[in-house]
């Protein structure tokens, strides 16, 4: 996997700052802005996440590109709807050149050797299945249909800061597969560098503070007992939804 933040809104500290001041007053924004410090700024962020005013972060905008992820991330991906995607396309790239198909092998997967040697020997047969399907007539839009969840994909996709917070709690999370949660993490490393102060308590929502909880409610993970004493066998916690 190769991740980089392509582009971002310049300043996305500030901006989201300036936009939250607007609400609240009648001055100009370079007004706004000249009278904003560094500590005012981060002291707004962090009263904007504490009382849930997440309107002003979706000005701030991330691009990233990524290669060498498996379809199998990219259906997870792109279910979080607000956000813009372009994905390499199977019906525009020639797999009828490569030396073999370009996939990915998870780990649990490739410490077996036995269920390595099936794992690849499955894929070279999808891949002369494919070329056999061309060779008869068959367009590869219809061919590729016999590609599994294995196969690499590239993507460039872009979201604003309220959307990632929601892509990191649910993503970053023990529970999350692992592919997707190895890029989430990935990925906030990289906001963090040019917005440290948006993402700095962002992440799986057990990673909070004294603001920690525990969205799947599972007792069974090693994070559970950690938050504070918040999370027990009487006392029911937020979140309900599911990692997928």
């Amino acid at each position: 996997m190769h991740l980089v933040l392509m582009r971002n809104t310049p300043d996305p500290d500030r901006l989201v700052a300036i936009a939250a001041r607007r609400c609240y007053s009648n001055r100009s924004a370079d007004d706004i802005d000249d009278r904003l410090s560094d500590q005012e700024v981060e002291r707004l962020l962090d009263f904007l996440r504490q009382r849930n005013h997440l309107s002003p972060f979706e000005h701030a905008d991330f691009t990233f590109s990524v290669d060498g992820i498996s379809r199998a991330l990219s259906h997870q991906l792109v279910r979080h709807r607000i956000a813009s995607y372009s994905q390499e396309s199977q019906r525009y790239v020639n797999y009828m050149k490569v030396d073999s198909l370009p996939f990915i092998t998870p780990p649990k997967i490739a410490a077996s050797s036995q269920a390595l040697e099936i794992y690849n020997k499955a894929l070279e047969h999808t891949l002369e299945a494919y070329r056999a399907m061309v060779d008869a007539g068959i367009p590869p839009e219809d061919a590729r249909y016999v590609f599994p969840n294995a196969i690499e994909t590239k993507f460039v996709f872009t979201l604003n800061a309220r959307s990632l917070f929601n892509f990191f709690e649910q993503r970053c999370c023990l529970k999350a597969q692992w592919e997707i949660r190895a890029l989430a993490l990935e990925m906030l490393r990289e906001v963090r560098k040019v917005a440290p102060n948006i993402f700095k308590n962002a992440g799986a929502p057990c990673q909070y503070g004294q603001n920690a909880y525990c969205r799947e409610n599972d007792t069974q993970c090693p994070m559970y007992k950690t938050i504070n004493g918040k999370n027990n066998d009487t006392e029911p916690v937020r979140g309900t939804e599911k990692n997928d």
